[in-house]
């Protein structure tokens, strides 16, 4: 099991935000935990200084694109890249330093996977530079994967049929508790376990960890194949879990 760091985008900054209120819609119903006066390229050093692969920049929204290539070109290979990604624009990314592309939306067509648009990002990046975000929220007793700014439910539940079938289209899954994004209350426990018993490939979740002893938490409810996503809760971003202890525990692990 790994830690995994972030640098969230927004206008430029590197933010924090509740998840669930980002939409395209209007700006006033987002809710933001902090913003850094340390600019992408600052953290995207300090990852690397503290060897922190597999890390994720998500643009959350447009006007990030200088921004997220800065943190790319800081560390290279050691960034994933999410936001607005389609085959025309994945390799801009990719050659400034990513190594992977995170999608979502672009493969869903009116709430369905459209199989021909995973396909086409596939032959164009390559599977193993593509990681699918499968984020999800709670309803009626399922996590249903949720796109456009995590506004709109999908068809498509994450069970362990979609994980499997999925597999063999990406390198990875990065999956949000977008319940619980940025509110800090406590991870998806039962969201946590399902990734750790039925993914066939490296999944990172993200999502309402609020305390350092989540970190021993997610592993074993992961059964120590599941990486985690510490986001509003650290103290650079405005959190109380220590990041040097982060770091020290995810060098234990590895």
């Amino acid at each position: 099991m790994k830690f995994r760091p972030c640098i969230d985008l927004r206008n430029g900054k590197v933010v924090q935000i509740v998840g669930g209120t980002l939409s395209d819609e209007t700006q006033d119903s987002l809710v933001t935990n902090f913003e850094s006066a340390r600019t992408p390229e600052q953290f995207a050093r300090m990852y690397q200084a503290d060897q922190l692969f597999g890390g994720h920049v998500i643009a959350l929204g447009p006007g990030n694109t200088e921004s997220a290539l800065e943190a790319l070109h800081a560390f290279p290979g050691g960034l994933q890249m999410g936001g607005g990604i389609h085959p025309e624009n994945a390799h801009t990314f990719l050659d400034a330093g990513a190594s992977h592309v995170i999608v979502t939306s672009y493969v869903f067509s009116k709430g369905r996977m459209d199989m021909d648009k995973l396909k086409t990002l596939v032959n164009a990046v390559g599977k193993n530079r593509l990681v699918l975000d499968l984020s999800c929220r709670k309803r009626e007793g399922q996590f249903w994967i949720v796109t456009d700014r995590w506004q709109n439910f999908t068809e498509m539940a994450v069970t362990p049929t979609t994980l499997e079938n999925l597999s063999v289209f990406c390198d990875e899954f990065l999956i949000h508790g977008v319940d619980v994004e940025g509110k800090m209350q406590g991870i998806q426990k039962e969201l946590v376990e399902l990734l750790g018993t039925h993914s066939p490939i490296p999944a990172t979740y993200a999502g309402g960890a609020s305390q350092f002893s989540d970190l021993d938490l997610v592993k074993a409810l992961g059964n120590g194949r599941v990486d985690l996503t510490i986001g509003s809760a650290l103290d650079i971003f405005g959190g109380t879990i220590p990041y040097q202890q982060v770091v020290a525990w995810h060098e234990s692990q590895n």
